[in-house]
């Protein structure tokens, strides 16, 4: 049976919150009896989930050597959910008959599994439908991942698709306006409308969006930069953007 590893004390919570029955076992560093780690085995107890506390040496050698574990990791049966182009356009169907407008992050080809958790993070935040990333040259759900998304990779939807280019033209035909972050926008994101129902496409750490999704987007914008550095990293970038159309929307 192929088992995934999750770890980290909000990876963990969040796991057992809204996904306990893919929990097969919790490994707990024998000894630590702080406040959020009790919490953690009281949702293992309420779903009768099988504990061992082992000492930190076991829980080292489960994670990779740069990994913070923190006392804490899942062995989950599987691997974590993630969703295709099908369940991206039944989801726009749903939102249409509920009256919500779709809100979606487009990561276009960022590579850094922390970025990447970083980016579902702020998205879960800021109330996003779902992230869409393509499957080749993209990071995906890896446990480092997810540890820094710190439970949102555990209730966002993460949609990989095959062709970006055709996903972005699907999403138009259903209403949605494609607003893609570029460095040489004339238009700022502040100048921007972002109230409607929006897909706002992320470029890679570094090369920024590819010349086929740039052509793809109905508008191009950009973060005006008053210093001398001349871009920002993709999930800060993504953090401001994101929530800069989460103002316009609320107000």
């Amino acid at each position: 049976m192929s088992q995934e590893l999750v770890y980290g004390l909000h990876a963990v919570q969040a796991l057992l919150k809204g996904s306990p029955q893919h929990v097969r076992e919790l490994m707990l560093l024998r000894g630590r009896k702080d406040q959020r780690l009790q919490k953690i085995i009281q949702q293992a107890d309420k779903n009768d989930i099988a504990m061992r506390f082992v000492d930190r040496r076991a829980l080292d050698e489960k994670v990779d050597e740069s990994a913070n574990h923190q006392g804490v990791i899942a062995i989950c049966a599987g691997k974590t959910k993630v969703h295709d182009e099908k369940f991206l356009m039944g989801m726009l169907e749903q939102l249409e008959k509920e009256s919500e407008v779709p809100f979606l992050l487009v990561l276009d080809g960022v590579t850094d599994p922390h970025n990447l958790g970083a980016c579902l993070r702020s998205a879960e935040a800021a109330g996003v439908h779902a992230v869409i990333a393509p499957k080749d040259k993209s990071a995906g759900l890896t446990p480092t991942a997810r540890k820094v998304a710190c439970g949102a990779a555990e209730v966002l939807p993460f949609v990989t698709v095959t062709n970006l280019a055709r996903t972005l033209q699907q999403l138009q035909q259903a209403g949605v306006w494609i607003f893609g972050a570029a460095g040489e926008a004339t238009q700022d994101v502040y100048q921007s409308q972002l109230t409607g129902p929006l897909a706002l496409v992320m470029g890679a750490e570094g090369s920024g969006l590819r010349r086929l999704t740039r052509e793809h987007c109905d508008h191009l914008i950009k973060i005006p930069m008053a210093g001398e550095v001349s871009s920002l990293n993709v999930s800060v970038a993504t953090g401001v953007c994101l929530f800069e159309a989460v103002r316009q929307r609320s107000s």
